[in-house]
C-alpha cells in the first residue's frame, strides 16, 4: 500500500532565532492531514493540532487548532511543554470480525506517530497520533513507571468556526435528548453529549466528535462550550451523577493511557459507514464466540409497562417471538413479581418451549440510582454476580438487560467492564440501558450486544412531545448516535402507546433497517405484527440484527435517509422521510456487484399511512426505481441475487 508520512521540522540553527516545531502524519489514502504546532517560536509552550482534509485535490482545513494537554494532581502539562521528539513513523494495519455491527470484517489502518514532550519540571507526556482514511484519534501517555496521581482536568478543546453547521444533544445521563441543529448566530452555550456532528460551510467535508476505548483507567467525557461558543472543551462528569457517589476526577497510575480522541470525517457516506470507535478499541477478550448469537427479541414493556409481572402477557410475547421466528423475547422489569397464572419459573419454562431464548431485566443499582424498580442490587459486586449468573445459566437465559447508571465516573466506568467481563465468563450477552453511549467496547466484548443512550420510541410512554419530533428525530440518528455503535432505540412500532405515532407504517418498517442494534427489540404488542400483510410479515421475520456491510445511500440529518446493508449476498434498504411533504426517492442500486440480475422485493407506503403496498422487479448494478413515500413516511426492500 501506498502512503506517505511528511515530518517537517523548523528549527534554529543558532541560539539566536528559532521557530515553532511541526510534525505532519498523513493518513494512507493522503486524504486526511493531521499537524502538529506550537504557539510559541521556541518549541516550548502550549501545543495544538490542526486537522485537514483532501477534498478533490484540494487541502481544506477542517479543524483550525485542537488544543492539547492535563493537569495532573501533581503537575501541569500543557502551558509549557518542550518538544523532545518525533518517533519513527509506523503504519497501523489490522484486520479484524466483528459479530454485529455495521461490518462484519473491519480494518484498522493508519499512520502514526507518537510525539514526546516534557514540562519543566522534566516530567513526560507523549501524545500519540494517527490519520486515517475516515478520520483521525489521538490519545495521551504518561510513559514514566512510578507514580499513582489524580488528573484534575483535560485541557483538550476543539476550535469551531462559528459558521459551521453543528448537530448537538444537551448533555444528559441517560443520553436521551434530542439534537439541536446550529450555525452562526444561533449556536448555544451548553454541556452537550457525544457524538456531535459538524460540516463545513462550503459542504467540503463532515466530521463527528466522539471518544473510544475508555476503560477503569479514566472516566467518560462529555463536549462544553459554556465559556466560549466557539470552543469545545472536553469535560468531566458533574459531581452531582450517579446520586453524588464516586469522584468526577480520575486517579491513575503510571504508565498510563488516555482513552482515543476520535474525529471521523470525510462525506456523509464516509460518516455512517464508519467503524473507525470500533477500530481504536482493544481487540475482543473473549476466546469462544459461538454462543455470542445477534437477533431479534419481542419486548412487552412498550405495550404494558407492567407486562412482565403477567404470566399470561410474557407468555402471549413468547409466542410472537415464536411465530416470527424471532430467536429471542425479553422479560422487562418486574419478573420478580409475576403471577396471574405462574412464575418466573414457569415462565421460562414455556419459552423454552416454544424454542424461544429468554432475555432478562436488572437495575444496575445500588446507591447509584433513586429508582427503586427491582430486581436490584443482584450484580453489585463480583460475588453478586457470580451468584446471580450461576443460576442464570442453570435456568437457560440468554442474556440482561441492565438499566439505570446515571454516572460515567471512573468507579462506574469499572462497573460496566465487570458486568461484561463476568457476564462472559457464563456466556452471558449484555446490554445497557439508562447508559453512557457506546465507547468501542462492542470489540472487546463482543458479549456487549447494544446500548440504549438513545431517545427511543419507549418515549411515546413518557410525555406527548415525542409524537411530532419522531421523524426528524429518527432521520438524525443515522448519523449520529448509531454512528459510533449499536443502539436500542425499540423500533418498529405500528399501534400506538400512551402516546401516537404520526409516522406511517412504511417508516416504521424502515426502522428495522435504518437502525443498527445487536439485539434488535422490536417493541410492539403481537397483533400490531400479527396483522400486517403477508410481505411486510416476512419482511421482518428475516431482516438480519447483524450486518456485513453497510452503506448511505442518500440522505440528510433530519431530512431523510436511505441506508442499504448487506447480509451474505441479499441487501436490505430501508429509507425514512421526515418532511412534511409527500417525496418521490430514488434508489440507486450502483452498490451491487457488476453482471448479477437481482429479485427486489419492494415495500413501501400505500395511500395512507397505515397502508403498505409490494411490488416485485428485477434489477441491477445500472438500474433505479422511484418509490412514492408519504409525509413522514418510509419503504423497505430486499434484493436477492436470481441464481
Amino acid at each position: 500500500m501506498k502512503f506517505a508520512i511528511v515530518a517537517v521540522f523548523f528549527c534554529s540553527l543558532c541560539a539566536l532565532s528559532s521557530f515553532a516545531q511541526k510534525e505532519t502524519v498523513q493518513s494512507p489514502d493522503q486524504r486526511m492531514n493531521v499537524s502538529l504546532f506550537s504557539t510559541q517560536d521556541n518549541g516550548v509552550g502550549g501545543w495544538y493540532i490542526k486537522a485537514s482534509c483532501n477534498n478533490d485535490g484540494k487541502m481544506v482545513e477542517v479543524i483550525p487548532r485542537i488544543d492539547i494537554g492535563l493537569v495532573r494532581s501533581d503537575q501541569e502539562f500543557s502551558k509549557e511543554l518542550k518538544f523532545l521528539k518525533a518517533g519513527k513513523p509506523r503504519l497501523i494495519h489490522e484486520q479484524y470480525t466483528a459479530l454485529h455491527g455495521k461490518r462484519a470484517v473491519c480494518t484498522n489502518v493508519a499512520n502514526e506517530i507518537i510525539v514526546s514532550f516534557e514540562n519543566p519540571s522534566k516530567a513526560k507526556l507523549n501524545v500519540v497520533i494517527r490519520a486515517y482514511n475516515d478520520g483521525i484519534a489521538f490519545r495521551y501517555e504518561f510513559p514514566e513507571t512510578q507514580g499513582t496521581f489524580v488528573v484534575k482536568e483535560e485541557l483538550t478543546a476543539y476550535t469551531i468556526p462559528k459558521e459551521t453547521s453543528r448537530w448537538m444533544e444537551k448533555w444528559n445521563t441517560a443520553n436521551e435528548g434530542f439534537y439541536t441543529s446550529m450555525s452562526d448566530s444561533n449556536i448555544q452555550k451548553q454541556q452537550w453529549c457525544y457524538p456531535a456532528l459538524f460540516k463545513l460551510k462550503d459542504n467540503s467535508c463532515w466530521f463527528l466528535f466522539h471518544e473510544a476505548d475508555v476503560t477503569g483507567t479514566y472516566c467518560g467525557t462529555k463536549l462544553s462550550n459554556t465559556n466560549d461558543a466557539s470552543i469545545y472543551k472536553l469535560t468531566f462528569p458533574d459531581p452531582g451523577d450517579g446520586r453524588g457517589l464516586g469522584t468526577s476526577q480520575p486517579a491513575i497510575k503510571l504508565p498510563w493511557q488516555s482513552p482515543w480522541r476520535v474525529i471521523i470525517a470525510g462525506s456523509l457516506p464516509d460518516i455512517v459507514a464508519s467503524t473507525l470507535v470500533d477500530d481504536v478499541s482493544d481487540p475482543s477478550v473473549i476466546a469462544h464466540t459461538d454462543w455470542i448469537k445477534p437477533g431479534i427479541a419481542s419486548w412487552n414493556y412498550w405495550s404494558s409497562n407492567h407486562g412482565t409481572r403477567d404470566y399470561k402477557i410474557v407468555c402471549a410475547f413468547a409466542d410472537l417471538a415464536a411465530e416470527m421466528n424471532w430467536p429471542y423475547t425479553l422479560l422487562d422489569w418486574e419478573w420478580d413479581a409475576m403471577s396471574n397464572g405462574g412464575n418466573l419459573e414457569d415462565a421460562l419454562q414455556y419459552i423454552h418451549s416454544k424454542g424461544v431464548k429468554p432475555l432478562m431485566w436488572y437495575n444496575s443499582g445500588g446507591p447509584h440510582t433513586y429508582v427503586n424498580s427491582t430486581p436490584r442490587d443482584r450484580l453489585l459486586t463480583h460475588e453478586r454476580r457470580v451468584e446471580e449468573f450461576t443460576k442464570l445459566k442453570k435456568l437457560g437465559v440468554a442474556g440482561i438487560k441492565v438499566d439505570f447508571f446515571e454516572s460515567e465516573k471512573q468507579d462506574m466506568i469499572q462497573y460496566y467492564l465487570d458486568i461484561l467481563k463476568d457476564a462472559a465468563d457464563f456466556e452471558i450477552m449484555v446490554y445497557f440501558h439508562g447508559c453512557l453511549v457506546p465507547r468501542g467496547w462492542t470489540r472487546t466484548y463482543p458479549n456487549l450486544m447494544t446500548h440504549e443512550a438513545v431517545r427511543g420510541a419507549e418515549w411515546y410512554n413518557n410525555g406527548p412531545d415525542f409524537t411530532m419530533a419522531a421523524p426528524a428525530h429518527n432521520t438524525m440518528l443515522p448519523f449520529t448516535r448509531n454512528v459510533v455503535g449499536p443502539m436500542d432505540y425499540t423500533p418498529v412500532t405500528f399501534t400506538n402507546s400512551q402516546y401516537p405515532h404520526v409516522t406511517s407504517y412504511g417508516h416504521e418498517l424502515a426502522l428495522s433497517v435504518v437502525f443498527e442494534s445487536g439485539i434488535q427489540h422490536l417493541a410492539d404488542r403481537p397483533e400490531g405484527y400479527l396483522q400486517l400483510p403477508d410481505a411486510a410479515k416476512a419482511f421482518i421475520r428475516e431482516v438480519p440484527a447483524a450486518w456485513d456491510d453497510t452503506r448511505l445511500v442518500a440522505g440528510y440529518p433530519g431530512k431523510d435517509v436511505m441506508l442499504a446493508r448487506r447480509k451474505n449476498n441479499e441487501w436490505f434498504i430501508g429509507g425514512i422521510n421526515a418532511e412534511m411533504q409527500e417525496k418521490k426517492e430514488k434508489i440507486s442500486f450502483n452498490f451491487l456487484p457488476e453482471g448479477i440480475k437481482y429479485k427486489l422485493t419492494l415495500i413501501s407506503d400505500g395511500k395512507h399511512d397505515k397502508a403498505l403496498t409490494t411490488k416485485y422487479l428485477v434489477v441491477d448494478r445500472s438500474s433505479t426505481v422511484d418509490v412514492e413515500v408519504l409525509r413522514r413516511g418510509g419503504f423497505v426492500a430486499i434484493v436477492k441475487p436470481i441464481p
